[in-house]
């Protein structure tokens, strides 16, 4: 582990630490400071999504590390039958026990592609991993317990949109190679499997972290000082509240195991389909998942990709709005 990497991961450590002092023994009244009350509503929205959040983060990122340390890539693709079209179903059951959310399933589905799997079948699981594994199905639940249609809605639509979105890469782009060359600097972690375990969970816990924060952050200050009549115009559009909450899951590009809190802080606001549109939308592609795909992908796949993953939940949703 490089100088750097340390000071970061201690910087870290120390903020966190900060946070924690002065959300359990810093007292406001103490301080005789006058804070404006919409910045209260902000800290106290903020601070509802990350605490909820939290717990699902933590389980998340050591049922990842855990099949990124206990399971090979060679016993995934034993369950991946040879034919292109009956792939797509056992693909989708795989990715549904896959622990992985959008932050690491990029680098996961790229070895799965190097190891021989069909470009088509590692899209299957890059889009529906991050949704249908069990720890946001639990968070999914926790988050909207008293509407469970969102929680049906949300993985059965993602059951399908990952292998349509698989057959159409499949179609457009058959299985020619489309990953770019990259030189792989590789860190290897020295110790027995428990060490190796704890140290990719911290390190998953770092990166998803930081998105969670950010994402719970503007979440609160879109509630909070978003004019509420725009905002009630927006979520009265069946055709235009679905793509507000798409952008919205884009650029926020939180964790899928997080996504749901924020979401559900929407939920008097914005309609099912709408909150579907972002639960569904931002695990199979966000901002940080467009950085990494451009980076080890074809540029021209990427463009694709993300193309057919809009188009496909946005048709989707809208059908789910027609019938439901």
């Amino acid at each position: 582990m490089t100088l750097s990497k340390v000071s970061k991961e201690v910087v870290g450590l120390l903020l966190l630490l900060l946070f924690g002092y002065c959300f359990f023994f810093l007292d406001m009244n103490e301080l005789e400071l006058e804070v404006p009350s919409s910045l209260l509503n902000v800290n106290a929205i903020f601070l509802s999504i990350v605490l909820e959040a939290l717990p699902f983060i933590l389980l998340g990122v050591f049922a990842s590390a855990l099949i990124q340390t206990f399971v090979s890539e060679e016993l995934l693709q034993r369950f991946i039958p040879k034919n292109a079209y009956a792939a797509l179903l056992p693909a989708a059951i795989v990715s549904a026990i896959l622990p992985v959310c959008e932050c690491a399933i990029i680098p996961v589905v790229r070895r799965l592609i190097k190891k021989g799997m069909p470009l088509h079948v590692g899209v299957v699981i890059l889009v529906g991993a991050p949704i249908l594994n069990p720890i946001v199905l639990m968070s999914t639940y926790y988050a909207f317990q008293t509407n469970l249609s969102i929680v049906y809605g949300r993985m059965g639509l993602a059951f399908l949109l990952c292998m349509v979105i698989g057959l159409i890469v499949y179609v457009v782009f058959k299985n020619n190679n489309q990953l770019k060359t990259v030189h792989e600097h590789r860190h290897e972690v020295e110790g027995n499997k428990f060490k190796q375990t704890l140290y990719h969970a911290s390190d998953e816990f770092f990166d998803m972290g930081k998105y969670l924060i950010i994402g719970a952050f503007v979440a609160s200050l879109f509630q909070t000082f978003l004019n509420r009549q725009v905002l009630l115009e927006i979520a009265s559009s069946d055709i235009i509240a679905p793509a507000v909450m798409m952008a919205f899951a884009f650029v926020l590009s939180l964790c899928s195991e997080a996504d749901a809190f924020v979401a559900s802080s929407f939920a008097h606001t914005f309609s099912a389909g709408s909150l579907l549109a972002f639960l569904v939308y931002g695990p199979m592609i966000d901002l940080k998942n467009t950085i990494m795909m451009l980076a080890f992908f074809k540029k021209r796949f990427a463009i694709g990709f993300i193309f057919i993953v809009t188009v496909a939940v946005y048709v989707a949703i809208l059908l789910y709005q027609s019938f439901v």
